[in-house]
């Protein structure tokens, strides 16, 4: 192991074994640090910069919506109520030619240290020209010195709360009219002491609901977690009838459903894997058994070594290299490491050749193979594949059959549910046989499943032919299907998408 990556993959282990309630902790504890983190920022650090900006735009509101009203009166009512309104001084002087006041208009006084109402002609003749020279409107800063008790003008810089505080004065010519607007734009200290001892209280309330939080959450979520985990504990052992029901939320309620599934798939395929070490060290035991007994008779006893025997022990030396060829077969099929090499051929002639082989192998067990197509249907496919899975299904057909020892094999035409034109090609094989019951159908395709769980040693096939079925034909593009009734027979099909037939030569 890489000495590098160790303290890493021992450092990540460590941290999965924090439980959910702490996590759930510390997230709401960093989601209150940064609310709290914002709320310190804007009413401690920026406080004053946003009481600033929130005055200034007051300010130019204000005088925005006084310059316009003309008439006297009803400049004197409605600047009362926006002064009032925005905690705002005003004076109004109307101005004669030459820049001298000839009478003030409007005065609004709220009581603050105001700066226009501290200041002398002098200062207010001074602004009008200071105003004139910069297109009608100026806007200055000014700090009343608590010592001395003067006003004095600033640009901007860092304000001390305890000694200075800090005004604007808007200056608005407007017609013959000058407008003199004064704001404080420093907070008020017994307003910050307010919203300090407020932020201290939303921040012990946010630290206690997150608390709170946490706890409630991780009592709905993390302990039906819990539950879930003792019991994948217990499925791991082998309980498959654990249950998984959790509640709390919808996802928890359906990853309980999917584990019940789960579980449930699980003892399923447990069952078959049972099944299949059952089956398959049957069927290895059995042939083995016999010509281990044949050839230790033939050996030992006189006039044994006759032909009958030798037989015997072929045929089950047969019946093993068939059924390690066939799990041979679906391993190579289900790893994906067996390639497929599609052409296009005429499924008709192909299967009636295979077939004509076929019961040439079987003259002397009395079955018949029984095909008789009424058109040739071309397809793209592996051939050796597919040749496989139809045998597959004959052997399967063979092995069910009924007294009569007959299998139907046919050829027919599925329609495009849309175009209603030929699309695919199914071949069935039909058996007289048992049947099979409704329940069952889904299983059969199983690796091994055998429905009856007999074993019949005079049966043609090894238990793997539909699994091998199933998994090539997937490959193969193709599907695949039975039809059966108890009693009634079985009827296996595959179905390949139709070519169209080759065009013929032209000379």
């Amino acid at each position: 192991m890489n000495p590098i990556t160790e303290p890493k993959k021992q450092k990540k282990a460590k941290r999965s074994h924090v439980s959910l309630r702490w996590k759930l902790l510390f997230a709401f504890g960093l989601y209150a640090a940064i609310i709290l983190t914002v709320l310190w920022l804007c009413q401690v650090v920026f406080l004053d910069a946003i009481y600033k900006g929130i005055k200034e735009a007051e300010i130019k509101s204000a005088a925005r919506e006084l310059t316009t009203v003309t008439d006297r009166e009803a400049l004197s009512a409605r600047a009362g109520t926006v002064c009032e309104d925005k905690q705002i001084c005003l004076r109004v002087f109307e101005m004669r030619e030459g820049g001298q006041t000839a009478a003030q208009i409007a005065d609004i006084d709220l009581g603050q240290r105001c700066v226009i109402h501290h200041m002398s002609k002098d200062g207010i003749f001074q602004l009008y020209d200071y105003a004139s020279k910069n297109g009608g409107t100026l806007l200055q800063r000014y700090r009343y010195n608590l010592d001395k008790r003067v006003y004095y003008e600033v640009h901007g810089g860092p304000l001390d709360r305890s000694q200075d505080e800090e005004s604007i004065v808007l200056t608005v010519i407007s017609g013959d009219r000058l407008f003199l607007f004064n704001s404080v734009t420093s907070p008020v200290a017994s307003t910050v002491r307010t919203i300090n001892l407020l932020l201290i209280a939303i921040s012990v309330l946010l630290i206690v609901l997150a608390v709170i939080l946490t706890l409630i959450l991780s009592r709905r979520i993390a302990k039906p977690l819990e539950g879930m985990n003792e019991s994948a504990k217990r499925l791991a052992g082998g309980d498959y009838g654990t249950d998984f029901s959790g509640a709390g939320c919808r996802e928890l309620s359906e990853l309980g459903d999917s584990l019940n599934h789960a579980a449930s798939e699980l003892s399923k395929t447990d069952s078959l894997r049972r099944d299949l070490i059952a089956n398959v060290s049957h069927d290895l035991r059995t042939p083995l058994t016999l010509i281990s007994g044949y050839a230790e008779m033939m050996r030992d006893i006189p006039g044994e070594n006759t032909p009958e025997n030798d037989q015997i022990i072929i045929d089950e030396t047969a019946r093993l290299t068939a059924l390690v060829n066939d799990m041979l077969d679906l391993s190579k099929l289900q790893s994906g490491t067996q390639t497929l090499s599609f052409t296009v051929c005429n499924l008709t002639a192909l299967l009636s050749s295979a077939l004509g082989r076929y019961n040439k192998l079987i003259e002397g067990r009395e079955c018949r193979v029984i095909f008789e197509p009424e058109f040739d249907a071309m397809v793209s496919t592996d051939v050796t594949r597919f040749q496989q899975v139809f045998f597959n299904l004959i052997n399967n057909a063979l092995t069910h059959t009924g007294e009569d020892r007959t299998v139907i094999v046919t050829q027919d035409l599925i329609p495009d549910p849309v175009t209603l034109a030929p699309a695919r090609v199914r071949i069935s094989v039909t058996d007289s046989g048992e049947g099979i019951p409704e329940d069952k159908l889904d299983l059969i395709w199983d690796r091994y499943y055998k429905v009856d769980k007999l074993h019949k040693r005079g049966a043609i096939g090894t238990g793997l032919g539909l699994s091998i079925v199933k998994t090539t034909m997937e490959q193969l593009g193709g599907t695949y299907g039975v039809f059966s009734r108890v009693g009634e027979g079985s009827t296996f099909f595959v179905e390949l998408p139709l070519c169209p037939p080759p065009e013929p030569d032209s000379f």
